[in-house]
């Protein structure tokens, strides 16, 4: 008797795997982990043959009747569809289209970037559309060019981190065998100017911190005029205090959490080093506050959008641009501009530049870097102590309203 959705569907795996039989060769093959597949059997110039034609629920059954029929047809034609679709998969294999190369820069390299998804999403974006089924052979310079172009009509940056995202793709094909040469071997990027947004105005004698005021009321759980997910405010406040990289916050784990200081592990990070931060009072009580939303989740800043990932950079750049000018700041800013201003706080509050750059994970440059291991753990420390009495002097913040909520301290 032939098979039903509903009954493929509702399949449960058992101690051993086993097979279901939906008529004419075709077989549901259910593992023991709960993963399904089809597998159909058929009889080859007086060979029993077998092969897979997909996982369920990616191949669903009327997909996979199709795919039965015309293996079948094959087979009645005199050509063995097992060896038909090895020698179409070797075919793939020598000539990928983009969307492979994707996959396969993925599995071998970009994944294990800290900036991966980020990376990835660019890509998706803005040149699978266009190069999806593309021969990776086929694609030109003057694709590429033409593709960024249009991207950076809208957004210049996002084109030239897309561009460094495509240059290393086609040096990987290259790499690999799939192309002879990267046809962007050499591409020059835009120029970019470098940001200098910090909030605030930091001068000597008309020194103005009412950003940094209005940033601070806006991200008040308490506030409830400014509609922000309290997840994404704590997030905001906790980049405001330490100086990490957005990612880096968002991606805060409560197993990165060890006593006093927050490790945040190497392959976590751009330059791929460990940081360890301090967590000072205030920091301390965004953490507390953060439990109360997050505790069953192993992100400190959980998704409610993705079960089981944290909040994204992209949900805290959303959150400034629909909000700064209802906060009471009317220049537009980013999340990196908060790491900005603590580096500019930390000169301000008399840090060292090496401290400073220590405590925002940076590398230190030259020989200094070769002979200075040093890891200034208490300098840190003692550094965000001093930038956290600037904030709570500046924002007239009484003991009370810290809210230190004391949490759990977890060992991973």
């Amino acid at each position: 008797m032939a098979l039903t959705d509903l009954e493929v569907r509702k399949l449960k795996p058992k101690s051993k795997e086993y097979y279901c039989a939906d008529g004419n060769g075709l077989f549901l093959r259910v593992y023991s982990s709960g993963k399904k597949a089809w597998t159909l059997r058929y009889v080859f110039q007086k060979e029993q043959k077998r092969m897979t034609l997909g996982k369920y629920p990616a191949v669903s059954l009327p997909m996979v009747r199709e795919k039965q029929a015309l293996a079948l047809r094959d087979v009645e034609q005199g050509i063995d569809p097992a060896e038909k679709a090895k020698k179409a998969e070797n075919q793939r294999l020598l000539e990928p289209t983009f969307n492979d190369l994707l996959e396969e820069f993925w599995t071998l390299e970009l994944s294990k970037s800290p900036t991966a998804a980020e990376r990835r999403r660019l890509v998706v974006k803005d040149a699978l559309p266009s190069w999806k089924k593309r021969k990776v052979n086929t694609i030109t310079r003057r694709d590429a060019v033409l593709l960024l172009d249009k991207v950076r009509e809208r957004a210049p940056i996002t084109a030239n981190r897309l561009q460094g995202v495509l240059v290393r793709m086609m040096n990987f094909a290259s790499e690999r065998g799939v192309i002879e040469f990267s046809p962007l071997a050499g591409m020059r990027r835009t120029k970019e100017t470098a940001r200098s947004r910090v909030l605030g105005e930091w001068k000597k004698e008309k020194s103005d911190f009412t950003e940094i005021k209005n940033f601070w009321a806006g991200m008040d759980l308490e506030n409830t005029e400014i509609d922000i997910y309290r997840l994404t405010k704590l997030a905001l406040k906790a980049i405001l205090l330490t100086g990490q990289r957005p990612g880096e916050v968002t991606n805060m784990r409560w197993d990165h959490i060890r006593g006093a200081w927050w490790e945040i592990p190497a392959e976590a990070r751009k330059n791929n080093e460990e940081n360890r931060v301090p967590i000072c009072p205030m920091m301390e009580a965004v953490i507390g506050q953060a439990k109360i939303y997050s505790s069953d989740s192993e992100y400190v800043f959980r998704s409610t959008h993705t079960e089981g990932r944290p909040i994204t950079v992209r949900a805290l750049t959303r959150a400034i641009a629909r909000h700064s000018k209802e906060i009471g700041i009317e220049e537009a800013f980013t999340s990196h501009d908060l790491r900005r201003t603590v580096r500019t706080g930390l000169a301000a509050v008399g840090v060292s530049d090496i401290v400073a750059e220590k405590v925002l994970g940076h590398k230190l440059q030259g020989l200094l870097a070769v002979y200075n291991q040093y890891p200034y753990d208490e300098e840190k420390q003692q550094a965000l102590m001093a930038w956290e009495r600037w904030l709570h002097e500046i924002l007239e913040l009484s003991e009370s309203s810290q809210n230190v909520i004391p949490f759990e301290v977890h060992h991973g």
